[in-house]
């Protein structure tokens, strides 16, 4: 039965929310408002004549006072109603629904990639402390948590596309292979191809992070006294490690998981544009780019609801999960 407090408490994350979004989206919308440039430039033929220009202008409501186009603005949203992209002409949603598959094939795999090598390394780490492997795995760990994932990629690019020819230099697809209509097998095999570079470039610069937070849960949970009860009664080393410290010890890094999946999206500007990779960060890095508004005011809204509805899921399951969380 779920408690009174409890509704109460998933009423107030909600609102709370909700309210986080509406000031993110009004951060996004002046943000963009204050930015140099006329935004429809890219769309405006010199040769045009001023009327025609004006209309274009008009078209698009610019010509509007600004908090006429705020309200505008707050309604479309409400409705997801984004208005069109200056660069395709077409609907800001359309463009959103095509991108997003894109980008959650990639960071999706990225992160559970990441989070299963970070927690098995970081169990391996937390129950052979002070030996040669932590300190080895440690440093390797702190070598790709520093380096700079753009930097990451284009040493790959590098190495398997420009000198060993391996792997394609960006993209998501063959365009060539596609047009002579191919089989489901060979299409999936072409974009496991082309996703390869950016999944290792994510993955690498991922699980470090993945594993320490693994190694410090799991050193904490071997301090416990089950654990330690565990050890008493002679129970194999593997046993204890897997079945009683590694269990329990994996809830922060299931958050951390979830967490990732959600801002990784956002982050992935990144990675996105080096790989030349179709997803909404790439299209954010470009409408930002070209002053595209609409574009970009929409990958940040779909960015921002992705992550606040993120962490509401991973605060409503945790309270309802550990009776130790408080409602009050």
């Amino acid at each position: 039965m779920i408690h009174v407090g409890f509704t109460k408490y998933i009423t107030r994350r909600i609102l709370e929310g909700i309210i986080s979004l509406f000031v993110v989206i009004t951060i996004i919308f002046f943000l963009f408002r204050v930015m140099p440039g006329d935004p429809v430039s890219m769309i405006l033929d010199p040769k045009m004549t001023p009327e025609m220009k004006e209309m274009i202008r008009n078209s698009y409501g610019l010509n509007e006072p600004i908090f006429v186009q705020y309200g505008i603005y707050l309604k479309n949203i409400i409705t997801l109603n984004m208005g069109n992209s200056f660069h395709y002409s077409k609907p800001v949603f359309e463009i959103i629904m095509e991108k997003l598959p894109n980008t959650l094939l990639l960071f999706t795999s990225a992160s559970i990639l990441a989070s299963v090598l970070g927690i098995f390394l970081g169990r391996i780490i937390a129950w052979k402390r002070n030996s040669n492997t932590e300190y080895i795995l440690s440093v390797v760990g702190l070598f790709f948590y520093n380096m700079p994932l753009f930097w990451l990629g284009l040493i790959l690019i590098y190495i398997f596309s420009f000198s060993l020819g391996l792997f394609p230099i960006g993209g998501m697809i063959d365009y060539q292979l596609w047009s002579f209509n191919p089989s489901i097998i060979e299409k999936i095999l072409d974009i496991l191809h082309h996703l390869f570079l950016p999944l290792i470039t994510l993955t690498v610069s991922s699980f470090c992070g993945m594993m320490f937070l693994m190694r410090t849960s799991m050193v904490e949970t071997l301090k416990e006294d089950y654990v330690i009860a565990a050890k008493a009664r002679g129970l194999p080393d593997k046993v204890i490690r897997n079945k009683y410290a590694a269990r329990n010890a994996e809830l922060p890094v299931i958050t951390a998981l979830i967490l990732g999946i959600s801002g990784s999206i956002g982050g992935g500007v990144l990675t996105e544009t080096v790989f030349s990779w179709p997803g909404i960060g790439y299209e954010l890095f470009r409408s930002t780019m070209e002053r595209d508004y609409p574009l970009a005011q929409g990958c940040f809204f779909m960015l921002s609801l992705i992550t606040i509805v993120s962490v509401i899921v991973i605060d409503v399951v945790y309270s309802y999960l550990d009776p130790r969380i408080s409602y009050d």
